[in-house]
């Protein structure tokens, strides 16, 4: 992992038109933005895309980050800002949530019982619990940052949070 004054120099750098820079932040965040917005789509093509202009976006506006947050939060607030952007135009969420489920009856035996519970019940959380658990449990983010990236009081993101946990314990205990 890459410490947060390197990642500016990188930044820095790419700002001046250095590709190796450009590559580097790619290669360092690329992974990590693909297999957060796997989340939202069951469609790998889909989730290159979103993935694709997210870097596309953020290196065009890469003058505009502020440092306020991470590189990595801003780029996933990028992401994001594609995911649903996308599925405004294209899918409704209801819809979202049943090709969701029909991949779930269709993962092999090895998935274990718990395992299957926990990922059924995540999908049918609201997409706004889905997406706030999934950035505060699963990708560490902080309820200020959750606030920053998806437009909301930090209050509401706690909020909502507090509400996904106790759905899920009682969508996961039935």
């Amino acid at each position: 992992m890459i410490d947060s004054n390197n990642e500016i120099e990188l930044i820095e750098k790419a700002l001046m038109g250095n590709q190796r820079a450009f590559k580097t932040l790619y290669d360092l965040h690329v992974d990590a933005l693909y297999r957060f917005l796997c989340q939202f789509s069951d469609q790998p093509s889909q989730i290159e895309e979103w993935t694709q202009r997210a870097f596309i976006k953020a290196f065009k506006k890469l003058s505009q980050f502020n440092q306020r947050s991470s590189f990595k939060t801003w780029l996933f607030t990028i992401g994001l800002n594609e995911m649903r952007t996308d599925m405004r135009k294209k899918i409704h969420f209801e819809d979202l949530d049943d090709k969701y489920m029909e991949a779930e009856s269709q993962e092999t035996v090895e998935d274990s019982t718990i395992w299957k519970k926990a990922k059924s019940a995540i999908q049918q959380l609201t997409p706004e619990k889905r997406m706030i658990c999934l950035l505060h449990i699963a990708e560490d983010y902080s309820h200020a940052e959750i606030a920053q990236m998806i437009g909301i009081t930090e209050g509401s993101s706690r909020i909502i949070l507090h509400r996904a946990k106790q759905e899920l314990r009682t969508l996961v205990s039935k």
